[in-house]
């Protein structure tokens, strides 16, 4: 097993692509042939992940399994990977949802090759993100997943609806929602590859362990435009990392691409979409923004942890008053994903004040990561649940539905469970990771904290909405004998995410433990600069 540890990363990051590559060249009769090598090429992944998990040392400070060569010497940027508690779990992540949505997708009838082919070249995108140790190749790999789901909604989204443009042109609304999300991600993308580009000619590398060393300490750039100060300098770096990011989370005001980009994409995509790319905005504040730029987030953690509040209130006000079910819970994603940048927020806040008790904001960021995990599994089986009754109902109106209940109580008693996770019942996981958080932070941002439960209320009045509106109440007639209930292969689909939500809402040290190591060394690193 020695080769194997050299390269577990590389096989890891690139086994789906080279599965892609390899259903590139198969034929696209019979269907099947794609859904089954998609799914069983998914596997590797995740048993390897699997291995790693088992193999990787807690015990240990920083990177392990690391993999290095040079990529391009003339710039001094490398071929560099690794894995620390952080890391690690955003991957177990990743290749989990990942086979589970290929699984969801066998319902898919039309042009079933390139959609699995794209979905194999997504992972391996999502993959690079939490692998890469180099800035250059982190941000290659990071718009690289950005191409897959724009085709993805762009091709496979919902069928129905037309949004308006100015000039009164009529186009789809999942052309609309396709070009809003490559469009906004990519314009805030662009900021960020300047930053990068400016921090990696300055320091003279790219390598992520070195410039955390390098950059926060750097008091001298040369060739300085319009001679400005080299703090300006780095809080206008600061800023495009931190407007790039916010836009992926997505935090209010950067929030509005989210919505159309959920209620049209295909169910698959939305579950990938929310389980694991907004994930990759969390993952760039913790580990590039807090390290690079620890002075410069504790001066704006207050701007941050405001932003996060509005996050948590507004998604929740806006995913109630919907009645679009998809909607709704696209909404739901933006006030959850609020308390990943809250526990952010008040940790760099935390790393400047010498008052502040480094315990409290090492539970607030020990519950940030908790709770992308958390909502990344509760998001992708209410998107997967959200998917289901539309394929049987072609509707995803809430008023369409009412007292499904006596017709389908599997799917109703899945839904429950799923809907209660997710809305954060003692017991359950969400529970855990936003208690976290909300404790952490109390401690650090009191009146931030006590807003953020205003959303926290209604994260309970969406949730019951929703449920009332679909499964309780007089039963509508219209769906009596035309209501199939929840099939074998989709009750796979969500099973293995109701178990991890029922463990991590007993016993949540497995994934704790190795959490807070890479938070522990986080903190320390940043703690009074």
């Amino acid at each position: 097993m020695g080769l194997i540890d050299n390269y577990l990363l590389s096989l890891i990051l690139f086994t789906p692509a080279l599965g892609a590559l390899v259903l590139v060249f198969l034929p696209s009769e019979p269907r099947s042939l794609h859904r089954w090598g998609a799914l069983l090429i998914s596997l590797i992944p995740l048993a390897l992940t699997v291995y790693l998990w088992f193999q990787f040392d807690r015990s240990l400070p920083g990177f392990q399994f690391e993999e290095s060569a040079i990529w391009y010497e003339a710039i001094q940027s490398s071929y560099h990977l690794g894995v620390d508690g952080l890391s690690l779990t955003m991957v177990l992540l990743t290749t989990l949802l990942t086979p589970l949505s290929i699984l969801a997708s066998f319902s898919i009838q039309d042009r079933v090759k390139p959609y699995m082919v794209l979905f194999l070249f997504l992972e391996t995108g999502m993959l690079g993100v939490f692998l890469a140790l180099d800035l250059l190749i982190f941000f290659v790999f990071y718009e690289v997943g950005l191409v897959p789901m724009f085709f993805l909604i762009n091709q496979w989204g919902s069928e129905y609806g037309e949004r308006t443009l100015f000039g009164g042109v009529k186009v789809q609304a999942r052309t609309y929602a396709s070009f809003k999300f490559m469009i906004y991600t990519m314009g805030a993308s662009l900021g960020l590859l300047l930053a990068i580009q400016l921090i990696g000619v300055t320091a003279g590398t790219y390598d992520l362990v070195r410039l955390v060393e390098i950059w926060p300490s750097l008091t001298v750039i040369e060739q300085v435009p319009l001679a400005l100060p080299v703090s300006t300098i780095k809080s206008i770096a600061f800023w495009a990392f931190v407007v790039a990011f916010a836009l992926k989370v997505p935090v209010w005001p950067f929030h509005t691409w989210l919505p159309d980009a959920h209620t049209e994409a295909p169910t698959a995509g939305s579950m990938i979409l929310a389980g694991v790319l907004l994930k990759l905005g969390g993952y760039g504040f913790l580990r590039l923004v807090l390290p690079l730029y620890p002075t410069e987030s504790y001066q704006f953690a207050g701007a941050l942890a405001f932003l996060a509040v509005m996050a948590i209130i507004f998604g929740a006000f806006g995913a109630f008053g919907q009645k679009d079910f998809k909607r709704l819970v696209a909404y739901s994603s933006i006030n959850h994903m609020g308390f990943v940048v809250l526990g952010i927020a008040a940790a760099a806040f935390a790393a400047g004040s010498p008052q502040i008790d480094p315990l409290d904001a090492n539970i607030a960021l020990n519950g940030a990561v908790l709770q992308m995990f958390n909502h990344g599994l509760s998001a992708a089986g209410m998107f997967f649940l959200v998917g289901v009754i539309y394929e049987r109902t072609h509707t995803r109106n809430l008023e369409d539905y009412g007292g499904l209940f006596p017709l389908i109580p599997a799917y109703g008693g899945i839904l429950i469970f799923t809907a209660m996770a997710s809305l954060g019942l003692p017991g359950l996981n969400g529970f855990i990771s936003e208690f976290l958080v909300v404790r952490g932070a109390w401690a650090i941002f009191p009146v931030f904290t006590a807003v953020a439960m205003l959303g926290l209320l209604f994260t309970g009045a969406y949730v019951l909405k929703g449920i009332k509106h679909v499964l309780q109440g007089p039963l509508n007639e219209k769906w009596v004998g035309h209501l199939s209930e929840i099939n074998t292969r989709e009750i796979f689909v969500i099973a293995p995410l109701m178990v991890l939500m029922l463990q991590l809402g007993v016993w949540p040290a497995w994934l704790l433990d190795v959490i807070n190591g890479a938070m522990t060394a986080l903190f320390q690193m940043n703690a009074l600069f």
